[in-house]
């Protein structure tokens, strides 16, 4: 007997307004979902750590280029190592961004921008993306979530997440035991320390493998870049769909409700 469809795509937060790419994933997974049924789930990985993965570029009147714009983050190891999950927001951040994403948005958008209440970066993006329509009837998972990890194959390219400095980070598992990156050839190693599979996350690639131990999906939509990287031996039961175009890929999508 065959199985339902399960059809996944997966991204880490990337924009308080999710970019365009995320936004095409989404509808790709929409018109398959209307061809062959089944569920959608959307694999958040929200234990990656790249700051750069939250800019959001938007465009404002008068302006030829888009606009960078981030989260501010409470303290200079949060914003290098903390996994997005682990990354706090400072209180005045949400202000004095309405003050100015005023001068580009409409009055709705902006208020669900304002009423987003969210400690995490994380947090923030999940709940933006979900107030503006774009997760309706998708099942979210998070690869923050210890139980889940709990669940998932061991692999052996992975990051672990322990406490240093007070904070929690994500440091890659080496052979010279957990490092943090500094940045060129620079990282610091940090104390041994025994970890579990709760504290597990995937590397790039071991992403896909991990994935599917834990949601076997027969379809996963693919972006651009991770058609590059791929390894569909990973996931042989899993058929790889590439996402549909969009212009300006990278640029925050602000055509609401979706």
């Amino acid at each position: 007997m065959s199985r339902s469809p399960v059809i996944a795509l997966g991204q880490q937060p990337c924009g308080f307004f999710p970019r365009r790419f995320l936004v095409a994933k989404v509808l790709t997974a929409r018109r398959l979902q209307q061809e062959l049924g089944g569920e959608i789930v959307f694999f958040y990985h929200d234990a990656d750590h790249d700051p750069r993965e939250t800019q959001t570029l938007i465009r404002f009147p008068g302006e030829t280029e888009p606009r960078p714009l981030n989260f501010g983050f409470v303290n200079k190891t949060q914003r290098k190592y903390s996994p997005l999950s682990h990354k706090r927001i400072p209180s005045d951040w949400q202000e004095n961004m309405v003050r100015q994403l005023g001068a580009t948005l409409d009055q709705p958008t902006l208020e669900v921008f304002r009423s987003v209440a969210a400690e995490t970066v994380a947090d923030f993006c999940l709940a933006m993306y979900e107030r503006l329509g774009m997760l309706a009837g998708i099942r979210v998972v998070r690869s923050s979530d210890p139980q889940l990890r709990t669940l998932a194959c061991e692999i052996d390219d992975y990051f672990v997440d322990v406490i240093w400095q007070g904070e929690t980070v994500r440091a890659r598992q080496t052979a010279a035991g957990l490092q943090l990156h500094r940045g060129g050839s620079a990282f610091i190693t940090l104390p041994a320390c025994p970890y579990g599979a709760a504290q597990i996350s995937p590397a790039r690639d071991s992403r896909l493998r991990w994935m599917q131990s834990i949601l076997p999906c027969t379809h996963y939509i693919a972006g651009a870049g991770e058609q590059a990287y791929l390894n569909p031996a990973d996931a042989p039961d899993m058929t790889l769909v590439p996402r549909g175009d969009i212009d300006r890929p990278h640029e925050a999508y602000l055509e609401f409700p979706l």
